[in-house]
């Protein structure tokens, strides 16, 4: 059991949160949720040990091993990634190398009776006890089926780790860490960088094989399905529920509810009180019952409502003009870089106002797809698209093609047409914008920031076909729920490129699965195929 006790963060004169205290049980899964800014990543990092916390204390027991995978992180390039991922062995490999070193050592010594051939022989017994103690583990097994979980080929597993992204160096790190067993892992925005499918693993490997689980994540399908408890950070406090993300929610407002019936009594009570004193302060018969009650009064703790935003603000894409029947046709496209073959013999035909989405593993060709019909790459066969087509294309680098001399506000403002003007500052609110930031320089910006600043962007500009390559990636789950709804109301055509199975829900009607330098077209909603596809791929895995 780790126990979190009285801890408090304060820096120039805020106040982060003060006098919270909880357990982690051997098996708790634990969703650490709350508004940006509440301090869900701080309180991640001081149970992890990287920060201090002003006051109060975290304890561990002894033996425990806690593993900690932050948002971004630096990964070291000089090895490849079968090595990497071995890592998580180290402890093992060095007790049996120093086991072995010190057998030697024992064969060729001759000074029985010393002092240092007992220590020797003492340390060998000490570390025989504990290495014989280890579950007899095939590790390159069990790193191979790891890292395949999350996405590596066999051919990747001696490639370099500088030949890979950061999403796929935060995988080689993810892989480290499940791989350790670990008594607590704590997990920052785990699946922001990896595909459904491992998703899907990462997901049964969390609820089968490892103990203590913390993690902070905008991806509501995977937090509830892992989860079976919620620890919310709110107003310099928490509340804790054995409870699931959605199930917290319900609890959630039947809290708030009790919270405004109380703070209405308590309201009462004080007007009630402070009538009482205005109208007999000054009377002598009753001014001890005055001093009492103005005593009362002062020592009175307030009940806070918690804050929840109550805005119904609602975004829809500005009308364009009509498109032609199909938006996009694909008529036997290949594309290959050198000897790598991306897909062969691709077609498909998406019809005006049809909703589809692009799924596959990463590196399967869902973005070079997008690339090819959007004319940004040569590819062989036919990619054209239709008549009086309005294209609007949020790209993963999407935040770099801001103009970084404007502002926030300016940026917005730029592309707003009509009576949407006049909500820019509630609608950059809705996307963490609030107050001053919204004048803030672009270039000031973090990746996340930007990120979002160019969804806000988009939002506005009057398109009728929409390319989105994974846009919720830096949004918190009220933008997504704002950006959804606005796509569910786009009457234009849609290719959504995500592995945010919650967002996915009921967005698309067709899906287009790469696959194995394949492109297969399915009839169904992304829905059917997600139950489909967690059967397939957890069999394809071995788990």
């Amino acid at each position: 059991m780790i126990s979190v006790d009285n801890l408090a963060v304060e820096f120039s004169g805020h106040t982060l949160f003060s006098d919270v205290s909880f357990t982690i049980n051997e098996n708790d899964k634990i969703a650490l949720m709350g508004k940006n800014g509440a301090g869900k990543s701080t309180m991640m990092k001081i149970i992890a040990g990287v920060q201090s916390a002003t006051r109060g204390h975290v304890r561990y027991p002894k033996e425990a091993v806690i593993a900690y995978l932050p948002q971004h992180l630096l990964t070291e390039d000089d090895t490849t990634v079968f090595d990497e991922a071995s890592k998580a062995f180290s402890h093992v490999f060095t007790m049996r190398d120093e086991m072995e070193d010190l057998n030697k050592q024992l064969e060729t010594r001759t000074d029985y009776e010393s002092d240092d051939y007992m220590k020797i022989i003492e340390r060998v017994s000490d570390l025989g006890e504990k290495y014989y103690a280890l579950e007899d583990v095939n590790y390159d097994a069990e790193v191979e089926k790891a890292l395949k979980g999350l996405g590596f080929k066999q051919d990747d597993f001696t490639r370099n780790t500088n030949e890979f992204s950061g999403g796929w160096r935060m995988r080689i790190e993810l892989a480290k860490i499940l791989l350790q067993k670990p008594d607590l892992i704590l997990l920052d925005e785990p699946t922001n960088h990896i595909d459904i499918e491992s998703v899907i693993w990462l997901e049964d490997f969390l609820l089968n094989k490892a103990n203590a689980v913390v993690v902070i994540s905008h991806d509501k399908a995977f937090i509830d399905n892992i989860t079976n408890r919620t620890i919310e950070v709110t107003m310099g406090r928490i509340y804790d529920y054995k409870a699931n993300y959605s199930h917290y929610l319900q609890l959630r407002e039947d809290r708030r509810s009790h919270q405004i019936k109380a703070y209405q009594e308590q309201q009462k009570f004080i007007a009630d009180n402070q009538a009482f004193i205005d109208r007999f302060k000054g009377t002598f018969s009753k001014t001890n019952q005055v001093s009492s009650r103005e005593r009362m009064l002062e020592k009175l703790e307030i009940i806070e409502i918690d804050d929840v935003d109550t805005s119904a603000l609602k975004l829809r894409f500005p009308k364009t003009q009509r498109s032609g029947d199909y938006p996009v046709t694909v008529k036997d496209v290949s594309k290959s870089y050198g000897e790598h073959v991306v897909f062969n013999n691709a077609n498909m035909s998406i019809a005006r106002g049809e909703k589809v989405s692009f799924v596959g593993r990463n590196g399967e060709g869902k973005s070079t797809m997008i690339k090819a019909i959007l004319g940004e790459i040569n590819v062989d066969g036919e990619c054209a698209l239709g008549h009086n087509v309005q294209v609007g294309y949020f790209a993963q680098n999407q935040a770099a093609l801001l103009d970084e001399d404007l502002t926030i506000f300016q940026t917005v403002n730029e592309v707003a047409k009509g009576d949407v003007r006049t909500q820019i500052k509630n609608i950059l609110g809705r996307f963490m914008f609030k107050g001053e930031d919204i004048d803030k320089k672009v270039s000031v910006l973090s990746g996340g920031e930007k990120t979002r600043l160019a969804m806000v962007k988009l939002l506005l500009e009057p398109v009728n076909l929409l390319i989105l390559d994974e846009p919720t990636n830096h949004l918190d789950l009220k933008s997504k729920d704002v950006l959804k709804e606005a796509l569910l109301d786009f009457d234009g055509t849609l290719i959504l490129v995500s592995h945010d199975r919650d967002f996915l829900q009921g967005l698309s009607n067709k899906v287009f699965e790469f696959k194995e330098k394949r492109v297969i077209e399915h009839f169904e909603t992304i829905d059917d195929f997600l139950v489909r596809n967690r059967i397939e791929s957890l069999k394809a895995i071995d788990l």
